[in-house]
């Protein structure tokens, strides 16, 4: 046998092995022969089988598969209901966080502003102990000149 008797014999082989995959029977002689599946056809008996509804039980349907879902999600959604109830899962750990982020910008403005106030009463009592003004009338005035040194600081920051 030589080798191109050996290629043809090979094809014809897997030639033959396509079409039986694909349905077609196929002679030694190449000739294609009608592949008869006996889906309701008995041949031992020569009868028609009788298909049941037992005989048809299809393991991986969809229903099969989601037959026990939907209690299962209920039985959870009933779980998480009734943890939602629960207040201390609700509430926050520091209910004004969000408040005091908000608030720490103007905080520090006034923060400031409430410091220099304080500098500004302790040096009008100071003043006044030491006897530069007994009355109201030199206090405001130590306040006046405060208040005009304050705003040349604060038109500089500006």
């Amino acid at each position: 046998m030589s080798l191109v008797e050996a290629s043809e014999a090979r094809k014809a082989r897997l030639i033959a092995l396509r079409k039986r995959k694909a349905g077609e029977a196929v002679d030694d002689n190449g000739v294609v022969e009608p592949l008869i599946k006996n889906r309701n056809f008995d041949p031992e008996t020569r009868t028609l089988k009788k298909h049941t509804q037992e005989d048809v039980v299809m393991e991986d349907t969809v229903e099969n598969q989601v037959k026990g879902l939907a209690e299962q999600i209920i039985a959870e959604d009933e779980k998480r209901r009734a943890q939602e109830l629960d207040v201390f899962n609700i509430a926050p750990k520091r209910p004004n966080w969000d408040l005091k982020r908000e608030m720490e910008k103007k905080i520090a403005k006034l923060e400031r502003r409430t410091q220099e106030a304080i500098h500004t009463l302790i040096r009008q009592r100071l003043a006044a102990q030491k006897g530069e003004s007994d009355d109201l009338v030199g206090a405001m005035k130590a306040q006046e000149r405060q208040n005009a040194s304050q705003s040349l600081s604060d038109e500089e920051e500006d």
